[in-house]
């Protein structure tokens, strides 16, 4: 099974651009972050007719998310996090095709400031509802853009960003407190020593130099990570016409683990 994040950074500009990729990627699941469009606005027909179910929470502005399933019909379980106060920032989205999540971080800049605080809000509500999630015991993933950097390895010159919220050290540490609770990083886990990016600015050509940094993430609990055989980036995508900043994350799931869990001895 093969299981893909995109921010595609405004589905209906970048349409074309998201159903080319569709068609060459045949991703079986795809999540979908900063529509950028309105809940009536989304372009569901076209991505229907690549043989996609799909559910979405559409807003204006950078927010905005959807999923996408060809291997089932998608039912959602929940819009939003428990306790947000702010539940029209479409950034969460949860749904019980193959056990995915899809969210969207907070960006929190400028730092220091009511965005970045709203950030760390949100990332320790998320964390408390990933537990409840890892405590069910059902294959389950986080799955999309979290604005975070974790560390010096997933950016280009590191000593740049230190003023900003995606490499802020109480967003980084909020992440690893969250892969903590037992959540295994995708990408990570298969290339641990490989400088490997997803997102490039528009600006200053950073993608022809490959000025880039990791703040797309597929988290997946102990029975995903049991079954994970391969983790990509489709850098490609990122030197489209007309494309997103940001370039598709995904991974294959064997359909069985890949070992045996022994059973703890009983004394």
């Amino acid at each position: 099974m093969k299981i893909a994040t995109y921010n595609v950074n405004g589905v209906k500009g970048r349409l074309a651009v998201l159903l080319r990729w569709l068609g060459e990627a045949e991703s079986d699941g795809v999540v979908l972050q900063e529509l950028k469009a309105l809940q009536e606005k989304f372009p569901e027909k076209p991505i229907r007719d690549l043989g996609y179910d799909v559910i979405w929470h559409g807003q204006k502005s950078w927010n905005g998310v959807a999923m996408l399933s060809r291997v089932g019909e998608i039912h959602e379980t929940r819009r939003g996090l428990p306790g947000d106060p702010d539940p029209g920032q479409s950034r969460y989205i949860e749904a019980a095709v193959n056990g995915i999540l899809r969210l969207y971080l907070p960006n929190g800049n400028p730092r220091p400031g009511p965005k970045f605080d709203y950030k760390l809000a949100w990332f320790e509500r998320l964390m408390d509802h990933a537990a409840g999630l890892l405590e069910s015991g059902l294959p389950v993933m986080l799955a999309g853009d979290f604005n975070v950097m974790p560390t010096d390895l997933d950016v280009y010159k590191p000593e740049r960003w230190l003023d900003d919220a995606l490499f802020a050290p109480e967003v980084r540490e909020a992440f690893f407190r969250l892969t903590g609770q037992g959540w295994t990083d995708a990408l990570r886990t298969l290339h641990p020593d490989e400088v490997i990016y997803t997102f490039w600015d528009y600006f200053r050509s950073a993608y022809g130099r490959n000025a880039g940094l990791r703040i797309d993430h597929l988290l997946l609990s102990p029975a995903l990570a049991d079954r994970l055989v391969v983790a990509q980036v489709d850098r490609h995508v990122r030197g489209w016409e007309k494309t997103s900043d940001h370039a598709p994350v995904w991974i294959e799931l064997a359909d069985k683990p890949k070992r045996k869990r022994t059973k703890k001895a009983v004394a």
